[in-house]
């Protein structure tokens, strides 16, 4: 028996017990941060939406009103940091940190990390000072 996976993540095959995506078949999206694959938004039974996102050195601070993230750094180099409200916390591959609504946030330095968004990610929720 063949699959077949469409180009953004959803199984076609009628199997409803699952979902695949594939970032590399997602096109990026600009965000604050860089640029972001975003999985899953379509998927009503899935409260969340899964990002991997690349990090650039100008990531703008920002928060969410109602969104809570959770990143876990794929790569990133030495000097990686991230900066939550006014404390600059070093991070490293394979850490983790939830991000709370209202929490101010910005990577500093590149990286590629996977975010988990509760409730599903919204465009309209990202504030800037």
């Amino acid at each position: 028996m063949s699959e077949f996976i469409d180009s953004n993540h959803t199984d076609i095959t009628g199997n409803s017990g699952y979902e695949i995506a594939d970032f590399a078949e997602i096109p990026g999206t600009p965000c604050p941060c860089g640029t972001a694959r975003r999985a899953f938004s379509d998927i009503e039974d899935f409260p969340a939406t899964v990002h991997v996102t690349e990090i650039s050195v100008d990531a703008q601070k920002h928060y969410h009103k109602t969104l809570t993230e959770t990143y876990f750094f794929l790569e990133c180099g030495d000097d990686a940091k991230m900066e939550l409200d006014d404390e600059i916390i070093p991070v490293h591959p394979g850490m983790s940190i939830m991000i709370r609504p209202g929490t101010r946030h910005r990577a500093l330095g590149e990286m590629k990390v996977l975010i988990m968004v509760l409730p599903k990610f919204d465009p309209a929720d990202e504030w800037f000072d």
